[in-house]
């Protein structure tokens, strides 16, 4: 695949690399020992010309590089650069990287919770910091020249994307943006506005794959191709020429016929199929090696059974044995990740060898040197250690992080060769594999099992291949019952990952705004994000299809024309007289059933009642009823004897009580033997009544607003037979084309709508979202008439987090005080921690009465402020959650991991993930202006409290 460059290709490399030298580019290539990619070349270039640039290449691609050259470019030319990424654990590895590369002293990392050497030439940080450092106007932005957004893509996240936008839109002109992307299959519309509000921007799109990848399913043991053809998608691609894209490489896949097969098998017989393999594995001119052959025959398995996917052990050892390893599994569940491993090591897997095993423990004990002993049990530091020397590991958000890092450090020198992992690996975490295997192509999003999209397929499989390791990567996905081989293959040959903005205007941000440029230029800053610009292109393409449907309107007019008179009028005369008719059936019917269900109401054990339709008609007398309900159903017992429920649906008119009974005390309906001697005592009572039949319900009395609406209808027919169209003998046909024109008239009328409420957006948001903050108090109008922060207002600049307002609202209203430093730390994780599941509303007895106090306050304070979000049309604020209340409280109070997190299902990793959130709050409060100095101290203290044992624990993997 990779073949020697003819003499062409040699000399025109010489005249290219010949073009750099004596640059600040041409040095930066002398000091790597590999060439360039094009996209890199070209990208690098534009930087150097001082352009922004937008760089979307696949995962493993390289383009780092790109950002990697700003920072030596100012390194160079005596500027910062600030190298910004979505999570921690990227920023750590990414400092750590560059502090390699340029000396420790040249380099610094801001993540929230870690300062080292911030005030470096080059700083490494996470997004929310830089965000929050040009809200403040640091001084660190000073001398900052190149700003790097990796994994810039990221902004279409719903929690945490709007960061993105707002960095991007505030940062001063001259900083230049180096934003590194995903592919993205609207990366030129993302760098259009990127040329809007950064001035000039290189759009570099590379959709080339360095190492090329191979799909494969896993059918019991066998792993087979996924595609019939010989091709990867890079060499369609190829072939197609320049102007091929996705969807027409994808075109030419071929679905493998035998995979074809197994699936109209196991659908068509239930209790059959399946079939064994010879599996192959392709060498890097895409042939076969002689490990196996390129087909398999098919046959039913020996059970005769449905194919049962391969266990996890079977998975490894089959990979193991066709040098697929090292290999990351994403499970998209932190539990089977960490079970994944077990059933591994019980399966008495290792994948190390004797040596291995004695590296992996001098870097894991040294690593983990400084961890107390008592927290190595509620850690499962003896299972991951042991996981480890076996080459196994887990990889998810719930682990300890210096575990994370020590996983990722022995996978990236090739000792651990099995990672199960789950989706946060796949978000720029340096941890390429030779294979990437999904176990489902399903996942929980919190609300219910989905589908994963194209875009989350190739940005997991795009793990697979290693560049400069590996010749080609795999990705393999486990077949299961019911398995679509060719949604699988939709999946696998789509590269569409649309950039789609969640910006939306938040309290703090809208407060820093106003702040610094009132309301009125606010406005017009919010109309410049990448959410209108997306909002307002969308708009062009409904003006034009209202712009369409005008000229139909106009023939659709024409057709319907009247020789006799004006047809628009008459058409509107029917369309009134249909609307009236529709709706005064449905009044009637709604009346009805309100008179109905007010009766079901009044009927009381004893009663006798006919029952005219559904199951059973004729007598039955009523057991038990509920009056207060929304909708009543009584239960009834029928002269059949059947125990049921009376319904609304069943009665043509209010139920009336025909005689009674009476239902003696010792009455049990699960006795045949008395509810037979029952239902002969209605026998009885409805003989002795004389309502012998069920009978159809009497009409019942129209209310006045019914009449009304029948009288509107009689003057509208009379108005119709007067007109002089009524007449016409192609009256009809003219109507045809009169319902035609309305219909379209109603939808056009909605796309114009949709246009009046997409034009603006943003703004209108802010607008609201400010109009609430007036009424809390938190903006003021001065002098000119524009708005400015009130002393409230002041400190919500202050405080960021998804609770801004309630926390902001909780300090105005004293709900922090009277608390301890102890206390302080578990009533502000009422306002971070976000439980996975519903706790299903009981509220635990909080561990001190100041504690109750707080907590009732601010929930109060969330309720009125819900109410006031609903009412202005604003998404809502989430309720305060007090699962980490208690486990907070007694780490601060100084007992043991193991006895925080007793009685919780909290993982450690998950406790110390949230502590550190706590902590980044509490560092918050304490530097809110205008709050008492005693509060600072307090806040300063709570932080000493709980930044201690494991969560003030860190770790370099040597």
């Amino acid at each position: 695949m990779n073949q020697p460059a003819t003499p062409a290709e040699r000399y025109a490399a010489a005249k290219d690399n010949s073009a750099d030298a004596g640059t600040d580019f041409g040095a930066f290539r002398q000091s790597h020992d590999f060439d360039l990619d094009q996209f890199q070349l070209t990208a690098c270039r534009a930087v150097q010309a001082g352009r922004g640039v937008l760089v979307a290449a696949p995962t493993g691609a390289g383009k780092t590089i790109v950002g990697e050259f700003a920072v030596y470019l100012a390194l160079a030319r005596g500027y910062k650069a600030f190298y910004t990424t979505p999570i921690k654990a990227l920023s750590n590895q990414k400092y750590q990287e560059l502090a390699r590369k340029y000396g420790s002293g040249n380099v610094g990392l801001l993540t929230g919770d870690t300062s080292i050497n911030s005030e470096a030439p080059v700083v490494v940080m996470t997004t929310e910091v830089l965000r929050n450092m040009l809200y403040a106007d640091s001084d660190t932005l000073s001398g900052l020249a190149y700003v790097v957004m990796d994994e810039v893509h990221y902004l279409a996240d719903r929690f945490r994307g709007a960061v993105w936008e707002e960095v991007i839109i505030h940062l001063p002109t001259e900083v230049a943006v180096v934003s590194l992307s995903a592919t993205v299959s609207n990366a030129e519309e993302f760098g259009a506005w990127l040329g809007t509000v950064r001035g000039d921007t290189a759009v570099v799109v590379s959709e080339h794959r360095p190492v090329p990848l191979w799909q494969h399913v896993m059918v019991q043991r066998d792993i087979v191709d996924l595609f019939a053809t010989n091709q990867s998608f890079d060499e369609i691609a190829a072939e197609l020429g320049d102007g091929a894209d996705a969807t027409t490489a994808a075109g030419r896949f071929k679905v493998n016929p035998e995979l074809l097969k197994l699936a109209r098998s196991e659908s068509g017989r239930p209790n059959r199929g399946g079939y064994g393999s010879r599996p192959g594995r392709r060498d890097r001119r895409g042939g076969r090696d002689k490990r196996g052959g390129g087909s398999f025959a098919g046959h039913a398995p020996s059970d005769g059974g449905m194919v049962k996917r391969a266990s996890r052990p079977q998975v490894i050892r089959a990979l193991e044995s066709r040098d697929l390893l090292p290999a990351i599994t994403f499970i998209f569940s932190r539990a089977a990740c960490d079970a994944a491993v077990e059933q591994c090591a019980a399966a008495g897997l290792w994948l190390t060898t004797p040596g291995e095993r004695e590296e992996i423990a001098r870097r894991v004990d040294a690593a983990c040197a400084d961890l107390p002993d008592s927290d190595r049990e509620v850690l499962g530091y003896w299972g991951w250690r042991d996981g480890l020397l076996r080459g196994l590991a887990a990889h998810h958000a719930g682990m300890l992080p210096s575990f994370k890092e020590v996983v990722e450090s022995l996978f990236a020198d090739g000792l651990v060769r099995a990672v199960f992992a789950t989706e946060t690996l796949a978000l720029g975490i340096n941890m390429p594999a030779r294979t990437v295997v999904l176990e489902k192509l399903e996942k929980y999003n919190g609300e219910a099992h989905v589908g994963i999209t194209a875009g989350e397929y190739t940005q997991l499989t795009g793990r697979a291949g290693r560049r400069g390791i590996d010749v080609e990567g795999h990705a393999v996905v486990l077949w299961q019952p019911g398995t679509d081989p060719t949604a699988v293959a939709g999946l696998a040959s789509r590269r569409t990952y649309p950039l789609n903005s969640s910006f939306r205007p938040t309290y703090n941000m809208s407060m820093n705004l106003v702040a610094q440029f009132g309301r009125r230029r606010t406005r017009d800053i919010l109309e410049s994000s990448f959410a209108q610009f997306q909002a307002d292109r969308s708009v062009v393409d409904l003006a034009r299809q209202v712009r369409s449907r005008e000229e139909s309107l106009a023939g659709y007019e024409k057709a319907m024309s009247c020789h006799l008179g004006d047809f628009t009028e008459y058409a509107k005369l029917r369309r009134e007289l249909s609307d009236h008719e529709s709706g005064a059936s449905r009044t009637k019917a709604k009346q009805r059933r309100a008179l109905v269900a007010e009766s079901l109401a009044t009927l009381r054990p004893g009663d006798v009642v006919m029952v005219p339709a559904g199951r059973n008609p004729g007598p039955a007398v009523v057991l038990e009823s509920d009056p207060h309900a929304r909708e009543p159903r009584p239960g009834i017992l029928t002269a059949g004897r059947e125990l049921r429920r009376l319904g609304i649906h069943e009665l043509d008119g209010p139920a009336v009580s025909v005689a009674r009974v009476r239902i003696g005390k010792g009455f049990n309906a699960k006795l045949p033997k008395d509810r037979r001697n029952l239902a002969q005592q209605v026998q009885d009572a409805v003989a002795g009544s004389g309502s012998l039949r069920p009978e159809r319900s009497s009409a019942f009395t129209v209310p006045d607003s019914a009449r009304s609406q029948d009288e509107a209808i009689d003057t509208l027919r009379r108005a119709l037979r007067a007109h002089p169209c009524h007449g016409c003998p192609d009256r009809e046909e003219h109507a045809r084309w009169s319902e035609r024109w309305w219909k379209l008239r109603r939808e056009t009328d909605g796309l114009v709508r949709a246009i009046a409420q997409r034009t603006n957006t943003i703004a209108k948001t802010f607008d609201r979202v400010t109009d609430l903050l007036a009424a809390y108090g938190f903006v003021e109008t001065d002098d000119a008439g524009d708005l400015r922060p009130s002393p409230d207002g002041q400190r919500l600049r202050r405080v960021y987090g998804e609770k801004d307002l309630l926390i902001a609202l909780a300090l105005r209203d004293g709900a922090f005080g009277d608390l301890d430093a102890a206390e302080l730390a578990a009533f502000a994780s009422a306002v971070v921690f976000q439980a996975k599941r519903d706790d299903g509303g009981t509220r635990p007895r909080m561990p001190s009465v100041s504690l109750e106090t707080s907590v009732e306050a601010v929930v109060r304070l969330w309720s009125v402020l819900e109410d006031a979000e609903e009412s202005h049309r604003l998404p809502l604020t989430g309720e305060p959650e007090l699962g980490l209340v208690w486990p907070m409280y007694k780490w601060a109070r100084g007992r043991s991991l193991q006895e925080a997190l007793k009685g919780t299902e909290l993982a450690a990793g998950d406790f110390v993930r949230w502590t550190k959130q706590v902590v980044d709050l509490l560092d918050q409060l304490g530097k809110v202006p205008g709050m008492e100095r005693e509060f600072s101290r307090l806040c300063s203290a709570a932080i000493g409290l709980i930044r201690r044992g494991v969560v003030a624990y860190t770790t370099v993997v040597q």
